[in-house]
C-alpha cells in the first residue's frame, strides 16, 4: 500500500471513529425535546471532513493517549464546529441555504430551531469533554480550558465578529490573517491540543512545538477555503461557491490573487509539516493531514 493510500484508510478509519463518538454522545432523537434533539442531529452527523476530530486523533498518536479521552475531545470539537457552522449559515449573518451537500439547518427546521441546536451543540461540547477519563484532573481541566478559550471571543467567535464587521471594507494581509488565526485557526489549534493534552507524557515543550504547526495548518486551512470558494463549483463544495465574492467579503485570492494564493497555502503547509520534525514517525498522520488541506476539493 503506497503512502498517500495508508494516508487515505487512515482518514476513513478516524472519519468512522469520529461519527460513532457524536452518535453516541448526541441525544436520541426521539428524546424530548425531539424536535431540537433531531435538528442537532442532523446538523451533526452524515457529513463534513471530520478535520478537527482527525487533528486530535492524529496528535493524540504521538504519546500514551487515554482512550477515552480522545474520544471525547473529538466529539468535543466537532460539536464546537458545527455549532458555529449552523449560526454562521442563519440569515443574520452569511444566509446560507445549502451546508454539507443538504439544507442548512434554519433551512430544514426554522430559525429558532437552528439557533437552539448551535446553543446546544455548544453545551454538549463541554458536558463530554468534562466526563471522567483516566487522565488527572489537572490535565483534563486544561482540555476545558483550551476548547473555551478557542471557541470564545478571543478565539472562534471573535474572529467571526471580525469578519462581519468587514463585509466590504479593505483588510491589509496583517489583519486579514489575525482575523482566520481566530475565526478558523483557534479551533485547529486547540483539536491538536487537544489530541496532545489526552496523553498525559507529552510536555510542554512539545505541545508548544505543536501548535507551531497547527497556527500554519489552521492558515493554511483558510487560504485554501477562499481558492476553492473561486474554483469549485456548489456541488463539489457541498455549500454555495462564490459566497464570499457574492458578500464582498476579504479574502486572500481578493488580496493576493488566486495562483499566489494557492501557492502561499503550499508554503505555509510545508513550513508545518517542517516543524514535525522532532516527532518523527509518530507524526505521520499529522503530515498527511496537512497534505491533505491543500489537495483537498471541498
Amino acid at each position: 500500500m503506497t503512502r498517500a493510500n495508508d494516508v487515505n484508510a487512515w482518514q476513513q478509519k478516524a472519519q468512522a471513529q469520529a461519527e460513532l463518538a457524536l452518535a453516541r454522545v448526541l441525544p436520541p432523537e426521539n428524546e424530548t425535546p425531539a424536535g431540537l434533539h433531531q435538528a442537532m442531529r442532523y446538523a451533526v452527523l452524515g457529513g463534513g471532513k471530520r478535520l478537527r476530530p482527525l487533528l486530535v486523533s492524529a496528535a493524540a498518536e504521538l504519546g500514551e493517549a487515554d482512550a477515552d479521552a480522545v474520544a471525547q475531545a473529538m466529539a468535543a470539537v466537532e460539536c464546537i464546529h458545527v455549532y458555529s457552522l449552523v449560526h454562521d449559515d442563519m440569515p443574520a449573518m452569511d444566509n446560507d441555504s445549502l451546508r454539507r451537500g443538504k439544507p442548512t439547518c434554519h433551512v430544514q427546521y426554522g430559525e429558532a430551531a437552528a439557533l437552539l441546536a448551535g446553543d446546544a451543540l455548544q453545551t454538549l461540547a463541554f458536558d463530554v469533554l468534562s466526563r471522567p477519563t483516566g487522565l488527572p484532573a489537572a490535565r483534563q481541566l486544561r482540555m476545558l480550558q483550551t476548547l473555551a478559550q478557542a471557541s470564545g471571543s478571543l478565539g472562534m467567535a471573535g474572529g467571526q465578529a471580525i469578519d462581519l464587521a468587514h463585509v466590504g471594507l479593505p483588510m491589509s494581509r496583517h489583519e486579514l490573517e489575525q482575523m482566520h488565526s481566530l475565526k478558523t485557526g483557534a479551533l485547529i489549534r486547540a483539536a491538536v491540543a487537544l489530541g496532545a493534552l489526552a496523553c498525559p507524557d507529552i510536555s510542554d515543550d512539545r505541545l508548544a512545538g505543536l501548535d507551531g504547526y497547527a497556527r500554519k495548518l489552521g492558515l493554511a486551512f483558510q487560504v485554501i477555503d477562499d481558492v476553492l470558494d473561486c474554483e469549485a463549483d456548489t456541488a463539489t463544495l457541498g455549500k454555495t461557491a462564490g459566497k464570499d465574492a457574492d458578500n464582498d467579503k476579504p479574502t486572500y485570492v481578493k488580496l493576493m490573487g488566486l495562483a499566489p494564493a494557492r501557492a502561499y497555502a503550499e508554503t505555509l503547509v510545508a513550513d508545518a509539516v517542517a516543524l514535525l520534525a522532532p516527532f518523527g514517525s509518530k507524526a505521520g498522520h499529522l503530515r498527511g493531514l496537512a497534505e491533505f488541506v491543500t489537495t483537498r476539493k471541498n
